[in-house]
């Protein structure tokens, strides 16, 4: 799974990443080293036909839900079953989103029980994108806009340390996931993990264990 996730970059870097994707309008957003579950994560999708980034809030609410608080266990979306589950496949169809970032953590299990926080970023510490989807649910007194991140297997980095990874879009497949007129089977294709030389992984503090901290030491090595 995804539990946690970064975006600290820049002004000048995450406008850049952002043109990659065709937001070219600028984004406010506030650099964070430890984004938790229902707190916002910086979502790219497709509004009337233009791609737009916007801050939403990590955990699909279903338009079908009763109460937001659904969204606490649907953080992650399993590509496995992502055509069948009633929570994710009428997203997967019509509201993809690219989820950027610049690294994510996941806890490796020692040889005695206990647990060491692991971050996995790009080599040169630039943005990513993993796949994504979104959902506005409107029962409350205002439209709520949230996402979830899809995840797969882990590819050769990652297996040592978790059973599951975010489904990362490389910058090739970016205009597929996002486009509307691609097929379920080409998307399907998508979620199959890939070695990738250009990202690390490397243990970083259990300050990252609580949400609370929100600060670069979260992001650092420790020896």
């Amino acid at each position: 799974m995804c539990g946690r996730s970064s975006l600290a970059p820049d002004d000048a870097t995450l406008a850049e990443h952002l043109a990659s994707v065709g937001v070219h309008e600028k984004v406010e957003w506030r650099p964070r080293w430890n984004i938790a579950p229902t707190q916002e994560q910086l979502v790219v999708s497709v509004r009337d036909g233009a791609r737009v980034a916007a801050a939403t809030r990590w955990g699909l609410v279903p338009s079908w839900a009763k109460d937001v608080e659904i969204g606490n266990g649907l953080i992650n979306c399993r590509s496995e079953t992502i055509t069948e589950k009633p929570a994710f496949r009428d997203a997967f169809r019509r509201r993809r989103a690219l989820v950027v970032v610049d690294g994510f953590y996941a806890w490796r299990v020692n040889g005695d029980g206990s647990k060491s926080p692991m971050r996995v970023q790009r080599r040169d510490g630039a943005p990513f994108t993993f796949a994504g989807l979104w959902e506005t649910w409107a029962r409350g007194d205002a439209p709520l806009t949230t996402c979830t991140i899809v995840t797969t297997t882990p590819n050769a980095l990652v297996e040592p340390i978790h059973h599951r990874m975010p489904v990362i879009v490389d910058v090739a497949a970016r205009d597929a996931w996002l486009a509307p007129e691609t097929s379920v089977d080409d998307l399907v294709e998508l979620f199959a993990p890939r070695d990738d030389d250009a990202f690390e992984a490397y243990e970083v503090s259990a300050m990252v264990n609580s949400p609370r901290n929100d600060r670069p030491e979260c992001a650092a090595r420790v020896a």
